[in-house]
């Protein structure tokens, strides 16, 4: 399974992408962020995607299904992290996902663990 998240500004989230990266079992992350944002430290199975997030949604969802297209394999699902971004940022990713199309189970790490909430 592949883990897929949007990297925000509000770094006060951070840490739940990278208690995610550190402790979960995954192929491959692909990490989403606004191309004008300070960079992610982020791991070596962890690829980010730079976006224009100042773009309407439609546009966003767009760009994001164009460049999520090349990175994710043809699994089924992938794990999906929203802990981190605006509510633009979610719904549009959350578009181009369903329309690659792929199945989304959202992911959380939380004190007791890695849950998945769907």
């Amino acid at each position: 399974m592949e883990l897929v998240a949007f990297v925000g500004e509000d770094k006060e989230n951070w840490g739940q992408v990278t208690a995610l990266l550190n402790r979960m079992e995954y192929a491959k992350a692909i990490l989403i962020q606004n191309k004008s944002a300070e960079s992610f430290p982020a791991n070596d199975k962890a690829k980010i995607i730079k976006v224009d997030t100042s773009q309407s949604i439609a546009q966003l969802t767009d760009e994001l299904r164009e460049k999520l297209k090349k990175e994710i394999s043809k699994e089924f699902e992938v794990a999906l992290s929203l802990a981190s971004g605006s509510g633009k940022e979610h719904m549009s990713l959350i578009s181009a996902l369903i329309n690659l199309p792929v199945g989304v189970k959202l992911v959380v790490y939380t004190k007791d663990g890695i849950k998945f909430l769907t």
